[in-house]
């Protein structure tokens, strides 16, 4: 008989509101124009709970966290942050999960997109 053990997934969302320009082949006229977006990113951390604490992570320590993030990314013009690259969607969700990932060693996964347009990017981190 195969027991199970439960693995659980913590998510928290944000959103942020951002500038940029982007050279790419399509679409050329309004990429290369300074636009905006609003972003919503979620970031996940899985793992087991502590039996002392019966969490993962303590939501406030992520949030903490996630507004530092934040504040890295809401109300700026993308270009100038020399760490993320050009402001891609996999960009953004790689600059977010480097942020993350320093503090939480458990990161799974980070989302981001704008919802307005559909677009959306999933970066999962996997263990080896």
């Amino acid at each position: 008989m195969n027991s199970l053990k439960p693995v659980f997934d913590l998510s928290q969302s944000f959103y942020f509101e951002a500038a940029h320009t982007l050279n790419r082949s399509y679409d050329t006229k309004g990429s290369l124009r300074i636009h905006g977006h609003t972003y919503v990113a979620e970031v996940t951390v899985s793992g087991v709970p502590e039996s002392s604490t019966g969490m993962l992570v303590d939501l406030t320590l992520l949030r903490e966290e996630i507004e530092n993030v934040r504040s890295m990314l809401d109300h700026r013009f993308l270009d100038d942050i020399e760490a993320l690259g050009p402001a891609t969607l996999e960009n953004l969700a790689i600059f977010i999960g480097n942020q993350m990932k320093s503090k939480f060693n458990n990161l799974s996964s980070v989302k981001v997109e704008r919802s307005i347009s559909g677009d959306k990017c999933i970066m999962r981190l996997e263990r080896i």
